[in-house]
């Protein structure tokens, strides 16, 4: 049951949208990979892979093996990536419910082997190969070709792509992105034909076409953040919505939260907003960011709390300001906008850790439900 008026929104809508016309934009590219980690960037794990699904993505990546044994428990039977690297447990996870498992040494192929071989079935694998990430990934010849021959070793594994991953993509400089490209043709060469390679994820499907090979790996645009000019048009899925508990008026000279570090120049209204950084709003926010109420940015004045935020509403008009008020945390009231790109630059982060960061207590409502469930 909930309660208190604190949601994320997610429109599932844009997110078809966004898909559509990332597919369009990759022209002849054969697959089009959906990045749906992390709970779908904070978005809802399986509602966006249905969504991308339906709209244009024949692929789903994951980071771990309970993410893609979680889709395939919802009924998606689409060929899911793991993209990250796994243990003996988790490489049994990935045999077991059909996900294709990222490699990149010998011992995870003998995890994979081995799990294939109780259960049965073919172990299918993506090998990683690290061209300057510096994560995870074969980086020589010799770690390439070693792996190679340990999946021919391997009965119950199949080598079904290859793939790398872009540092600097977004960056001013090209020269890096161009070096990596130049080492992962290099490696390819080294590989059996046939199978699916990848390189470019957002940015580099713009910036670096000839990155594209035979699949491209949507992220951050899916969920319509623009990560360089050039991006197809795109818009955002997802909003965070409050309301408005408290209004009070507090004379000159009085402070406003932990450490009285804001203190009012002038009698000032205040919005107690039921937010907080329990919810996930940053505390790194305080006396940085703004909402949106009635239409308007009011700013966040003080700490923000664990569990409350407090924002100047002097300049607005009190119908506007009454409690029970809709507030936007990220997002579009009337207007005016937040996007995520702002709220993370007043927290000092990225957009992914804004769209990612409400916690669990937030519930996520989609196209036609409400708040008062």
């Amino acid at each position: 049951m909930q309660y208190r008026g604190t949601y994320i929104r997610v429109d599932l809508s844009a997110i078809a949208e966004n898909a559509r016309a990332l597919r369009a934009a990759i022209g002849p590219t054969p697959h089009m990979l959906a990045v749906v980690k992390a709970n779908a960037y904070g978005h809802g794990l399986v509602p966006v892979a249905k969504a991308a699904l339906s709209s244009g993505a024949d692929w789903l990546g994951v980071a771990i093996p309970e993410e893609g044994e979680a889709l395939r428990q919802s009924g998606i039977q689409a060929p899911i990536l793991v993209l990250g690297a796994v243990n003996e447990k988790g490489a049994r996870a990935s045999v077991r419910f059909g996900l294709t498992q990222a490699v990149f040494d010998r011992e995870r192929v003998r995890y994979l082997e081995r799990a294939a071989s109780d259960l049965n079935e073919m172990a299918r694998v993506h090998l990683k190969c690290d061209t300057g990430m510096g994560r995870i990934g074969v980086r020589t010849r010799e770690e390439l070709t070693g792996v190679l021959k340990e999946i021919e070793r391997c009965p119950h594994v199949l080598l079904t792509g290859a793939f790398t991953h872009m540092a600097d993509a977004d960056g001013e400089e090209a020269d890096y992105s161009l070096s990596q490209i130049r080492k992962f043709d290099e490696m390819r060469a080294l590989l059996p034909e046939g199978i699916i390679c990848h390189a470019a994820a957002s940015a580099a499907a713009v910036r670096y076409p000839q990155a594209r090979y035979q699949m491209v790996r949507q992220g951050i645009s899916l969920y319509g953040c623009a990560p360089v000019p050039g991006t197809p048009p795109v818009r955002p899925a997802l909003s965070w919505h409050t309301e408005i508990a408290y209004v009070k008026t507090v004379p000159a000279g009085a402070c406003v939260s932990y450490g009285c570090t804001w203190q009012a120049e002038r009698e000032t209204r205040v919005a107690t907003l039921p937010v907080g950084y329990g919810d996930g709003y940053h505390r790194a926010l305080s006396g940085k960011a703004q909402v949106l109420i009635g239409g308007r940015r009011c700013p966040v004045i003080g700490r923000v709390c664990m569990d409350q935020i407090m924002a100047d509403v002097t300049a607005l008009p009190p119908e506007d300001c009454q409690i029970g008020a809709p507030v936007v945390l990220l997002g579009r009231q009337g207007q005016e906008e937040i996007p995520a790109e702002e709220l993370a630059a007043w927290a000092g982060t990225i957009s992914y850790e804004m769209l990612l960061a409400a916690t669990a207590r937030v519930p996520i409502l989609y196209d036609g439900e409400t708040e008062a469930e």
